[in-house]
């Protein structure tokens, strides 16, 4: 009588699993993992984008301090700035954790801020301005600074899409139920406009 009560409530319960699955407007019950699938894919591509720029600092470095080799606080900042933006293995639940993931905003940001400093040097160097390695450098800098605007841009609209999921019903439900290690992701606060690309002019 007991086990035949239990095995009712399991039934009423996957039946409901189910209803709620296979519902119009409801989503499904793969749509949080679907959309967990598109944060991750969206924090690799912000990643790779950083790292495109990392690989860039060294030439950049290089050819300014052929020319500015003065500018030593300068040149040893961008350096700093970027040993320190990739020193540390990144835990797997940075996306989860705010206080390591606010850390590496914080980091990135700093590098970026150097950077502009340091492309800011041409003003005072005109041989500098002029030299071709350098021109090649800088646009590719400003490229990959575009890229990472829109990598970034990109995971913040699927952060908002999967935590709004996990935060609303059914899918805090189907989380419960289904998935629960989902955790609410963290997103970028910083304003849209300190995201876009320092205009300096050469």
């Amino acid at each position: 009588m007991m086990r035949e009560k239990y095995a009712r409530g399991f039934l009423l319960i996957a039946a409901l699993v189910l209803a709620i699955g296979a519902a119009p407007g409801c989503g499904g019950i793969n749509r949080l993992p679907t959309f967990d699938e598109q944060v991750k894919a969206a924090w690799s591509e912000v990643l790779n984008q950083y790292q495109r720029r990392a690989d860039l600092i060294p030439n950049l470095v290089e050819t300014v301090k052929g020319y500015a080799h003065q500018e030593e606080k300068v040149l040893t900042e961008v350096t700093e700035a970027r040993s320190k933006a990739f020193q540390t293995q990144l835990p797997a639940d940075i996306l989860s954790n705010p206080e390591k993931f606010h850390q590496f905003d914080q980091n990135q940001g700093a590098l970026g801020s150097a950077l502009g400093r340091l492309l800011a040097l041409s003003e005072k160097y005109p041989d500098l301005k002029s030299n071709q390695n350098f021109l090649a450098l800088q646009s590719q800098l400003e490229g990959t600074e575009n890229r990472i605007s829109v990598a970034r841009r990109d995971y913040i609209l699927a952060v908002q899409q999967y935590n709004t999921y996990l935060r609303t019903y059914p899918g805090k439900w189907i989380a419960g139920w289904m998935y629960p290690d989902l955790k609410v992701r963290e997103t970028f606060t910083v304003s849209e406009q300190a995201q876009q690309v320092p205009q300096v002019k050469f």
